[in-house]
């Protein structure tokens, strides 16, 4: 089953689908004429917005390309709890002179209009984010010609995914930079996350798909160990977020490697969702306080960010970055993957020259 995702791309090398404008067609291109697999982010765009990128993408590139769709989001914030958030936020309001946006925005990002896309003109690879689609939908992108894979962060989750019928889990470490892709969100189980190595290894002796390994990877010593450990490719953002070709705001991609920056985090305050990015003052000040409320804070805080990103004000951006984001590369992306191919080469030939070494 592995020989089916990895005929699509010579690399195990994958750029992460980072949606909000980061993952545009002319990196996912890049990165697919460079022998990785590039992916486009659906999440937030309009079916049609959707589609005009994937026309850009495959103007770019005969190489295979993937999608990403975000799940449609159940019904189960306390608007209340919204409301409270939103009264904390007026100041943010004041202070960017721009209103909040509408929380009630909708849940579902489009999803069936998407869906509807990409089955009438079908792509290489579709993955999924924030939950698992069901047998129908994965099956139907099958019979389209179409691999699947779905975003785990438990082996519960992984096992769910290999129950649906996808064709590959995309095993996602606490390390990842942006939005845990939980099932479900729990509120319960914040920073209880479990890290990559140990992820891949239980998933990998509870479930036969392949595993695509995402979270914190910045090298390609890093890629050779995920997989050693068990998985078949791994899944890189924050190392392309950097890169030329990506869309990402000019002070997001300083920030990655900027001193003021000294950390990571988890946060609620800029979604209502669990996602790591640079510990700024937005965060600090309302982290502690954000609902879970996924999409309702995201809708709320749209304006604010943007707002900032025109003020050319880093500390109200959502700085979405994984743990390694201090090793992030000032690269075109074909370059960087040559470099991690690389990487990945000397990894391999140093751990086969190892007594008892052997090939990854």
């Amino acid at each position: 089953m592995s020989s089916a995702l990895t005929d699509l791309f010579p690399l195990p090398i994958v750029q992460a689908p980072m949606a909000g404008g980061v993952s545009v067609p002319q990196l996912a291109a890049a990165v697919s004429e460079a022998g990785g697999l590039g992916f486009l982010a659906a999440g937030y765009k309009t079916a049609d917005g959707m589609y005009q990128e994937i026309k850009q993408l495959r103007g770019a590139t005969n190489r295979p390309f993937g999608v990403n769709l975000f799940m449609p989001q159940p019904e189960y914030a306390d608007p209340a709890t919204v409301e409270v958030y939103a009264n904390q936020l007026a100041g943010e309001s004041a202070w960017y002179e721009t209103k909040l946006g509408d929380p009630d925005s909708g849940r579902d990002d489009g999803y069936d209009a998407k869906l509807a896309v990409l089955l009438d003109n079908p792509v290489p690879i579709v993955s999924f984010h924030f939950g698992c689609p069901t047998r129908e939908v994965l099956d139907s992108l099958t019979r389209a010609g179409t691999f699947t894979m779905v975003t785990a962060t438990t082996v519960e989750e992984a096992q769910a995914v290999e129950r649906a019928g996808a064709g590959a889990v995309i095993v996602q470490g606490v390390e990842a930079g942006g939005h845990q892709g939980t099932h479900r969100d729990n509120p319960e189980t914040d920073g209880s996350g479990i890290g990559l190595l140990s992820l891949i290894a239980q998933v990998r002796e509870a479930v036969r798909l392949p595993i695509v390994a995402a979270g914190g990877i910045m090298r390609g010593g890093q890629i050779a160990g995920a997989l050693a450990a068990g998985a078949t490719a791994a899944q890189l953002g924050t190392a392309f977020l950097a890169t030329h070709e990506s869309g990402a705001n000019a002070l997001h991609k300083q920030a990655l490697t900027n001193p003021l920056f000294v950390r990571t985090e988890l946060t609620r305050a800029f979604s209502g969702r669990p996602a790591r990015g640079l510990v700024n003052r937005f965060m600090r000040e309302h982290g502690p306080y954000a609902p879970a409320a996924y999409p309702q804070v995201h809708h709320l805080t749209s304006g604010l960010r943007k707002a900032a990103a025109k003020a050319g004000d880093a500390q109200g951006m959502a700085l979405w970055a994984g743990q390694g984001h201090r090793l992030a590369r000032d690269l075109p992306a074909q370059q960087l993957v040559e470099v991690l191919a690389d990487e990945l080469a000397a990894a391999k030939s140093a751990l086969a020259a190892l007594p008892g070494g052997g090939a990854v």
